[in-house]
Parts: C-alpha cells; structure tokens; sequence
C-alpha cells in the first residue's frame, strides 16, 4: 500500500463494477477510505467486503444515479459517516445503443439522467460540502472518448457524454478559488464486464471477441481497468498538482490526425 490518498474519503458513483470497481480497488491501495454507489446491491456489498479485508474502510450506499435524491442522499450518508468527502469520482455509466433516427425521448432521456443529470448532482452535493467547510478537494468524471464524435449508434450517449465534458470544465473554472480540482478522462474501448454484455447483445460478439479486437488496435490490447483506476487516483491526489478543468483523452487513437 502507498500514500496517495491516505486520509482521504473517496466517494466513486457506480464504484461496483468495471472502471468504478477499479477505480474503488485502487484507491484502497492509495489508503482511502473508500464509500461506493450503485443501484444493486450486489455486487456492491461483495467488493466492500473485499475492500475492508484489503485493510480500508469502506461502506457501500445503494443509490440509482438517474434519482436526483438518491445521489444527494448517497452523498449525505458518506458525510454522516465519515464527516466528509474529499474526492469523488463518477465512473456510472449508461452505454445502450441508440442512432440519431431511431432514438426514443425515453432512451435519451436514460442517457442524460445516468450519463449527465447524475453526475451534475453528485457534483453539486460534494461540492457544496467542500465549499461549506472551506475545505480543497478533487473530483474526476470518468466519460469517454465518444464525446468528441463516437459511431453512429451512440447518438443519445454521445449527447450526455460531450454535456459531461462541458460540465467538466464549467465546474472546474467556477470552483479553482475554491481549490476544488475537476478534471476528466476521456477513455477509450475498455475490456470491462459492461463491454462484454454490450457486445454480444447488440453486436452479436462470440467468446474471445476481446482477442481480436485486441489485435485490431495499436497497441495490442483494448483498455484496461486497472491501468485507468490508477491514472484516476494520480488525478485525485495531490501528485496531479495544480491541474484542473482538463478532459485527458485516454485512448489509442489520435483524435484529428489522418492516414
């Protein structure tokens, strides 16, 4: 275990699987106290109990990002807790498939809530607690490369996603006297379980699509969760210094270059 967020709480919404579980792990390791949201229970309540048996202190705080009140109310509990929260990390995610011609108002309206809305909330409560015990923090908001663009079937998705970006950097200009950092992460095509559900219901994947994908990349290898978790923590910690209102592309594609 190392020091970068010793003494630190660290609120991670959707912290139970994928980049938010990793996100969550990693942080342990940094000697935070970790809280973690999601909308079931399990596996929430597992990997707290994998977290506490790692050495931390963690609660896990069931809350559906796309209720405005369970957010508020997930954030309340933390300070209850804990007496605070330092940092917050909204890796939550929503990523159904939807083009610009066949998107419903419902779907869109999915998106927003869980992409957008959710993020924009937990924000605000973090960030009025920070502000009314005059206390510096750091929130980084995991969305995704898609917002510069993204393919044809992630219309409603990309609209949420490039609002997060936004928001990002409004966040970050409106609380820099307060020394709130707010950064976010731009990432890539992640091997997580969401991915593998997501490919073979809507793209009909097979087993061991993750290899040939793999393959089909620069690098060798789609993104992976732990590499993300812990570029997450440098941003949370006092190690990223004065950084703030920066969307960093995590990904292996050059965005604006041309074979």
């Amino acid at each position: 275990m190392t020091t970068l967020l010793q003494d630190k709480v660290v609120l991670v919404s959707g912290g139970t699987l994928g980049v938010g579980a990793g996100v969550a792990r990693a942080a342990m390791r940094e000697g935070a106290t970790v809280v973690v949201t999601a909308r079931r229970r399990q596996p929430g309540a597992s990997l707290v109990d994998e977290l506490r048996a790692g050495g931390a202190a963690a609660m896990y705080v069931q809350a559906d990002v796309a209720d405005v009140g369970q957010v508020r109310g997930a954030v309340a509990a933390a300070v209850d807790e804990y007496g605070r929260v330092d940092c917050l990390v909204n890796a939550a995610g929503l990523t159904s498939r939807g083009t610009l011609l066949d998107t419903t108002p419902e779907l869109f309206d999915q998106h927003v809530a869980v992409n957008l809305r959710g993020p924009f909330f937990a924000m605000q409560a973090v960030v009025a607690d920070l502000v009314r015990r005059g206390a510096p923090g750091t929130i980084v908001n995991v969305i995704s490369s898609s917002e510069l663009g993204g393919q044809p079937f992630l219309a409603p998705y990309v609209a949420a996603k490039a609002g997060l970006a936004g928001l990002t950097r409004n966040v970050a200009h409106t609380h820099r006297w307060d020394r709130i950092r707010v950064n976010g992460v731009d990432i890539g095509w992640t091997e997580t379980e969401g991915e593998d559900t997501i490919q073979r219901e809507a793209h009909g994947a097979d087993e061991g699509w993750q290899h040939a994908a793999s393959r089909s990349l620069p690098m060798g290898k789609l993104g992976q969760v732990d590499e993300i978790a812990d570029f997450v923590v440098f941003l949370l910690s006092d190690r990223s210094g004065v950084v703030t209102g920066s969307v960093i592309d995590w990904d292996q594609i050059v965005f604006g270059a041309h074979d």
